[in-house]
């Protein structure tokens, strides 16, 4: 293991460490912040009642849907804005409308259109990624050296979908994958957000508990969703690797 790794783990172990101490020894208020060693407690029986597996199941499920569905869409529409003069500016104002109203403001709609369903939780996700992915894309596209059209046009590649499948995409594709990275924590956010309107979740779960003052539920839960996200972006930034090993040959 690299040094660097070792002192991550003794910080963390430090940051614990004090939380427990600061609890044990009533520093902190123990009926409100539980202390970490109450939490594996607290997951063994939410995995023995079912309610953990449930909770990130259904959190899963319209994540995964939000995240993909505003990912397309804002990397389709960011493109586009980017290679097209009039449809950029056709949108214009309408993006400077639409943008800056955050993806919680969609809440009430989303249960009024789709209830509150999987439907609703991933139409917030998808709001929340639109917009990171759009301009991430945008900006990815407007930053290609000209010179790469004008030498694609003199190979034969000068066709609108020759270059933007041999040209935009290749030499965009280490900015919109940076938009989509950043789209996966903007998506767990929306998520817990999303579910505190009574839709199936790790949100609901973290809103019951809330009104038990079950806080070593709520410590657990929220530590559920650094975990969720640690993986996806582990595994993003494994499969972001490959997909630009040719930008570092």
């Amino acid at each position: 293991m690299k040094r660097s790794h070792w002192a991550s783990a003794a910080g963390l172990a430090a940051f614990l460490g004090v939380w427990e101490a600061s609890v044990r020894g009533g520093l902190l208020p123990a009926a409100f912040v539980p202390a970490p060693s109450q939490v594996p407690a607290a997951f063994l029986s939410e995995l023995r009642n079912g309610e953990w597996p449930a909770a990130v199941l259904a959190s899963l499920t319209h994540y995964t849907a939000g995240v993909a569905a505003g990912s397309a869409l804002g990397i389709a529409v960011g493109v586009a804005v980017a290679l097209s003069p009039s449809f950029a500016a056709s949108q214009a104002w309408v993006a400077r409308l639409l943008r800056p109203i955050p993806p919680l403001a969609w809440i009430p709609f989303a249960l009024i259109w789709f209830g509150p369903s999987q439907t609703a939780a991933g139409f917030i996700i998808g709001i929340g990624v639109f917009w990171l992915n759009y301009f991430a894309a945008e900006a990815a596209v407007r930053a290609i050296d000209p010179g790469l059209f004008e030498l694609a046009a003199a190979f034969g590649q000068g066709g609108a979908w020759r270059r933007l499948t041999a040209v935009v995409l290749p030499a965009a594709s280490p900015g919109i994958l940076a938009g989509v990275r950043a789209g996966l924590g903007q998506g767990w956010m929306a998520v817990v957000a999303a579910e505190l309107f009574g839709i199936p979740g790790i949100g609901q779960r973290m809103n019951e508990a809330a009104g038990l003052l079950a806080t070593d539920i709520l410590v657990l839960y929220m530590l559920t969703i650094a975990l969720l996200y640690g993986i996806t972006d582990f595994a993003f930034e494994r499969v972001s690797r490959r997909l630009l090993v040719w930008t570092r040959a």
